[in-house]
């Protein structure tokens, strides 16, 4: 047994150590309290209180708690423009990477004419717990969305397994967004948004999406649709409509959502529905597949028909080198469109054929 002085001196000596490492992470919670507050101002106290706990997911929680403590409810509700309509996008670790494509995505929005004050009804959906806490440093609006027993934080190359879970899952997510009574315009994160798209959209149309590639006329069947972008509104007619396009996945399996979405868009169930579907121009909302060819008249462009994520990342910032450039010009060259785009250079559509649909698709990632 030790002495009654050496164990008083051990006693204070733990007393002083716990002291100091109590000091410490205090210290270390308001360096990074005020670090954040001072590049994220808008952010609320709320939300800067819900990213730490996600952040440090030991400290008594797991990723079902980070959800479900702030429910989606109030993210859309305090995204939500006065029309009750949101702007998704969806995010998994491998696109959340510094530097990586999401970082290019918000870019393009500051970058935009007109287009910063989206981001104010912006909400990232997280796939992984990763790309949860990599949102909570860079956007005010995430919400972590938990698949049971699928995991997408790795890079989803086009067509596989994984990539066919993960476009699944959105569907059926979005109409969830449907039945919960909002609008929304769907982007996928390899998108750049260059000029305000709703003076483009069609104001009767209850859903309406962008295409790999378009025959002259929104309302022709036979154009060649992108899931990667499409605004639907909310109503009993998108609502049905999302659920059918979601079960037409087991009628053919191996196929994607946008190829499903080519096979059944002149079913008699949508067209009994009544809804009334449209075909978003590429001159106003262009891809790699078929690039708008006027900047002055772009809204959106996307690195679609492109296989993998670096080639994405070196187009994706080619467009926006393209784009301010665009945007130096002076009026009077600016309307002559002298500028074009620089892109495809490392995307291709031959290397995505290559790992294409079962069949002869050339639906884009």
């Amino acid at each position: 047994m030790l002495p009654e002085s050496t164990a008083l001196h051990l006693r204070r000596t733990l007393a002083v150590a716990l002291l100091f490492a109590t000091v410490s992470l205090s210290c270390l919670v308001l360096f990074r309290d005020v670090d954040s507050s001072r590049f994220l101002p808008q952010f609320s106290s709320a939300y800067s209180l819900y990213g730490f706990s996600s952040i440090f997911p030991l400290v008594g929680n797991d990723s079902t708690a980070a959800n479900n403590e702030y429910p989606l409810e109030k993210v859309l509700k305090d995204a939500a423009m006065e029309d009750k309509t949101v702007i998704l996008t969806t995010l998994n670790e491998a696109w959340a990477t510094p530097n990586s494509v999401i970082d290019l995505f918000l870019e393009s929005f500051r970058t935009g004419e007109h287009t910063s004050r989206f981001l104010n009804h912006l909400v990232i959906i997280a796939l992984d717990q990763k790309a949860f806490a990599r949102c909570q440093v860079i956007h005010i609006y995430c919400f972590f969305l938990i698949s049971e027993g699928s995991d997408f934080h790795e890079e989803a190359y086009f067509m596989s397994p994984v990539y066919l879970k993960m476009m699944w899952r959105r569907i059926d997510f979005l109409r969830s967004v449907l039945e919960m009574g909002y609008n929304f315009v769907f982007t996928d994160a390899d998108i750049m948004w260059f000029r305000d798209p709703f003076p483009r959209f069609y104001a009767d149309a209850d859903f309406q999406i962008a295409c790999d590639y378009f025959k002259g006329n929104p309302d022709d069947l036979a154009n060649i649709p992108n899931g990667g972008f499409n605004f639907a509104k909310s109503s009993n007619r998108s609502i049905e409509f999302y659920k059918f396009w979601y079960s037409s996945r087991e009628k053919y399996p191996g196929f994607h959502d946008q190829d499903v979405l080519n096979f059944i868009k002149d079913h008699p169930f949508i067209r009994n529905l009544g809804l009334k579907m449209k075909f978003l121009d590429t001159a106003s909302f262009g891809g790699l597949c078929e690039p708008s060819k006027d900047l002055n008249e772009v809204c959106t462009m996307h690195a679609n028909c492109c296989f993998g994520m670096d080639t994405k990342i070196n187009d994706l910032r080619v467009m926006l080198e393209d784009w301010k450039h665009y945007l130096a010009l002076p009026p009077n060259l600016k309307r002559l469109s002298v500028v074009s785009w620089r892109v495809p250079q490392k995307c291709s559509l031959k290397a995505l054929q290559r790992h294409g649909s079962p069949e002869t698709s050339v639906q884009s990632g």
